[in-house]
């Protein structure tokens, strides 16, 4: 039998929708056609239509699906985008504390919001995740050993949940940027950024549209027989 979406518009919740990318994924999928709900905690203005929750905490996540839910009939896509990162340090100067703040948020909110979207996804028997990644997730990066390990176990998430979920219709994708020209990149200054991008084979900095886009695939009527699979959006950095 083949699956289709339902045949209502499709609603999707975007985490961390106040960032460059997290904004960049929510307009392409709402220039899809889809009601999109976006997320935010720092820098969140609830006035304009936010929805505002800390994603370390289980609480915060069921009172953030709970507005959603309110708001819109179902959760169908789900873009776990939110993040942080840590400056680049050695290893050696990485808190026990730095490392469990960025692993609450980076790997563990995306667990609990992937376990709390599921049952509408499952009982309708259609459903899209997106998790967003990072290249380091992928091949690690020096200095970057806490990031590098939340979000390798991002895509160790995405691959389980994908086979669990996927007699379900539901998929579950993930997306690995490389380095994207985004504010939070703009303390490297314009030199190293400019040696980054002689370094990649594309010749230049990703763009928020760039990650857009690729969530925007797996997230079309085109991909439904893609899940599981991790897209390194970098061109051709790693």
């Amino acid at each position: 039998m083949i699956r289709t979406a339902p045949v209502d518009t499709k609603c999707a919740l975007v985490t961390g929708a106040t960032g460059a990318i997290g904004n960049a994924i929510a307009h392409a999928l709402e220039s899809q056609g889809l009601r999109v709900l976006r997320h935010g905690f720092t820098n969140c203005d609830c006035a304009h239509g936010y929805l505002k929750a800390d994603l370390r905490s289980e609480n915060d996540i069921e009172a953030l699906f709970l507005q959603a839910e309110e708001r819109l009939t179902g959760i169908d896509v789900l873009v776990n985008n939110a993040g942080i990162a840590l400056p680049q340090q050695l290893i050696t100067d990485t808190t026990a504390a730095q490392y469990d703040d960025l692993f609450a948020l980076d790997a563990r909110g995306v667990f609990l919001c992937c376990r709390r979207a599921l049952p509408h996804m499952i009982r309708q028997k259609w459903g899209r995740i997106v998790n967003i990644s990072s290249v380091w997730g992928a091949a690690g990066g020096s200095c970057e050993a806490a990031y590098s390990a939340a979000k390798a176990a991002v895509i160790g998430l995405t691959k389980a949940l994908a086979r669990e979920v996927a007699p379900s219709g539901v998929t579950v994708n993930c997306v690995a940027p490389g380095v994207i020209g985004t504010p939070m990149n703009a303390h490297l200054g314009p030199e190293t950024l400019a040696q980054l991008a002689s370094e990649i084979p594309a010749g230049r900095l990703g763009t928020p549209e760039d990650v857009a886009n690729a969530v925007c695939f797996f997230v079309g009527e085109g991909a439904g027989y893609v899940t599981g699979q991790t897209l390194q959006v970098d061109g051709g950095w790693v």
